[in-house]
């Protein structure tokens, strides 16, 4: 592949990391709030503001600043790189735990999802790890997956969703979860390879379908078919009225049945453009941030960095763009020596 080839598969794989922190920032204050009460608070949210006062989880935090949406993906994407063919099980746990100690030092353990903090304390009191995400059916593993997609081609999908599903083992291993980080990693993986948000979201239907199959199996709607009904819902809706649905029929909380497919109707209103995408998120109401992460970095993936709103992006607080570009690089570099070209270009 050439040098100009390869850095436009860095550009996109910057476009995930950094569209998918857009996303989390924007829609820090307004997480958990309902829409009438994020309409009440700040109007509609069209840039980084700061949360209110006596917010429940995001409280003094500075306007702009991610989360641990971004956060768990970016280390997910560290142990990526560090353990090389064969996923580390063992170093990504310890790297959580430490996390975890570091976001209970910062007074900020409330940012932690469901599914995440259940495992975390389960490993904790001694539960294997390889147990501890039995249960884990949130959309945690989704919201950190970008990784993922960016090291590993779309095909063969069948490798791209083994990957996924050992990085969802300790916290996140049911059919649910596994299925819907298999989707936004196909997304993602696509908008690597050049493909637009169109070809990107009928990939994760196929990757969802299958990676349904794996993980302890738990009840809940079926993610890919969830996945194209929310997509047909909203298409060729306005924004106002594709927000009213997104609201009202496909749900914005923490269930992953309700924020993916939710996230993938963002992308559609939004025609895949990253920053309506997390502005649209943004007033949603519910895991704003982790919908918006979501929507944001597969569209941002389909774009590439370069093509993101710089000016934003030079206000996001808690991340270093070079290190994230050095990151990108690390996880191009193992797609590339696997293919020798990308199989999904």
């Amino acid at each position: 592949m050439s040098d100009t080839a390869s850095a436009a598969m860095i550009d996109r794989a910057m476009g995930a990391l950094i569209g998918g922190a857009i996303g989390d920032a924007l829609g820090m204050p307004t997480q958990l709030l309902s829409p009438a009460r994020i309409a009440e608070l700040y109007g509609r949210v069209e840039d980084f503001v700061a949360p209110v006062a006596d917010h429940p989880v995001s409280k003094g935090m500075a306007a702009g600043t991610i989360t641990d949406d971004t956060e768990q993906a970016l280390l997910l994407g560290r142990i990526l790189v560090e353990s090389g063919d064969r996923f580390d099980h063992r170093r990504w746990v310890n790297a959580l735990l430490d996390w975890e100690r570091d976001v209970k030092a910062r007074g900020s353990y409330d940012l932690l999802g469901p599914s995440t903090k259940r495992a975390i304390d389960a490993i904790n009191d001694g539960v294997p790890a390889e147990e501890a995400g039995s249960g884990g059916d949130t959309n945690g593993a989704a919201m950190r997956i970008a990784p993922v997609g960016i090291m590993m081609p779309l095909e063969p999908l069948d490798v791209l969703i083994a990957k996924v599903a050992e990085t969802c083992r300790a916290t996140h291993n049911t059919s649910i979860a596994i299925a819907s980080a298999a989707a936004v990693a196909a997304a993602v993986s696509c908008g690597v390879a050049g493909g637009d948000w169109r070809a990107a979201s009928d990939q994760a239907v196929l990757a969802a379908k299958r990676g349904g199959a794996l993980g302890h199996w738990t009840t809940g709607g079926d993610i890919a078919a969830r996945i194209e009904w929310a997509r047909g819902l909203v298409r060729g809706k306005s924004v106002t009225d594709g927000v009213r649905l997104i609201v009202d029929l496909v749900g914005t909380g923490v269930a992953s049945q309700e924020s993916v497919p939710a996230a993938f109707a963002v992308l559609e209103i939004a025609s895949g453009d990253p920053w309506q995408a997390a502005v649209i998120s943004t007033n949603l109401g519910g895991d704003t941030d982790t919908i918006g992460a979501i929507a944001a970095g597969m569209a941002g993936a389909c774009i590439g960095f370069s093509r993101l709103p710089q000016q934003h992006i030079a206000r996001l607080k808690g991340i270093d763009i070079s290190e994230v570009r050095a990151l990108a690089s690390d996880l191009i570099a193992p797609r590339l020596a696997k293919t020798g070209k990308d199989a999904a270009a």
